[in-house]
């Protein structure tokens, strides 16, 4: 009995320490699995990828259209860009735990030729903003 005990705590320690993940190593995972399986719904939505950039603790997300780059389309997607971060947050494509320590999310809206229609970097603080709601009005949260 003493033995199985020994080999029942060997083994649970073994999957704690198989557990304990770096904040690189989950920047990895979010990355593989957002690129596995994420997929966002929207007006000429063609594609979205994420990468990793582990050295500045960032992933970078393209969210790729069939769009023109023109004014009217920066215009409406610079206005609706933050409801669709806020849904990328409540889907857990942009992890508010990876956020909680220190990684940034760049997202980018993109034109059919690559064009930035719209762009915004959340961090903690931004993140702030987008949950806060009344806040995000009075902060641009688009670049173009």
């Amino acid at each position: 009995m003493k033995k199985i005990t020994q080999i029942a705590f060997a083994l649970a320690f073994a999957l704690f320490l198989i557990s304990c993940k770096n904040t690189k190593q989950k920047i990895q995972e979010h990355v593989s699995n957002y690129n596995n399986s994420s997929s966002i719904k929207g007006n000429g939505i063609t594609s979205t990828t994420a990468k990793a950039f582990l050295n500045d603790n960032k992933i970078e997300i393209r969210i790729e259209t069939n769009l023109e780059e023109n004014d009217a389309n920066k215009l409406a997607y610079k206005e609706s860009f933050p409801d669709l971060l806020k849904e990328m947050i409540k889907n857990d494509q942009i992890s508010t735990a990876l956020i909680s320590e220190g990684v940034k999310f760049d997202v980018y809206f993109l034109a059919y030729n690559n064009a930035i229609l719209a762009q915004q970097l959340v961090d903690q603080q931004e993140l702030a903003v987008l949950e806060g709601g009344a806040a995000a009005q009075n902060k641009e949260t688009a670049k173009l």
